[in-house]
């Protein structure tokens, strides 16, 4: 099985049992090794009481793209910090989409920034996750074309 077949299956698994990022209505877009994209609409009943979209809400979209990020190698994998800068105020009925990119990787820790933008391709927020690989695999026996060799 390739890398990105891995992170495919790893990242579907993981969506199915992810109860509150389907509540948010987010969706994966794209998934491969130390990458996450996903999107969520910014719906009413996301809006803070300035009638802009909650810094809680962003911050879990962000939260979500890199935990899918981080979890694409079939390690599980749990944030170990991480913080977010709102760049921009975001109001109701926009469409943020996350990316998150793995910047570094060795033993058991990583660091993945998340780009946050609107549909308009602005940037809305930064974050910054650091990760750390606990016992398990997100899907058992998953391994690559390398390790079954």
């Amino acid at each position: 099985m390739s890398p990105k077949e891995i992170a495919q299956k790893a990242s579907q698994a993981m969506y199915d049992a992810d109860v509150a990022s389907k509540s948010l209505g987010i969706t994966i877009d794209e998934i491969g090794p130390g990458y996450a994209k996903l999107s969520m609409p910014v719906r009413d009943d996301m809006l803070n009481g300035l009638k802009i979209c909650h810094g809680g809400i962003m911050f879990t979209l962000a939260d979500s793209t890199f935990a899918f990020a981080c979890n694409s190698y079939n390690q599980s994998t749990v944030a170990a910090s991480c913080e977010i800068s709102f760049l921009e105020a975001v109001p109701g009925g926009s469409v943020l989409t996350a990316i998150a990119e793995e910047k570094h990787k060795r033993g058991r820790s990583g660091i993945y920034d998340v780009t946050v933008v609107d549909q308009d391709g602005r940037t809305v927020a930064l974050f910054r996750g650091k990760s750390r690989t606990v016992k398990g695999e997100v899907v058992p026996g998953l391994t690559s074309e390398e390790e079954s060799k």
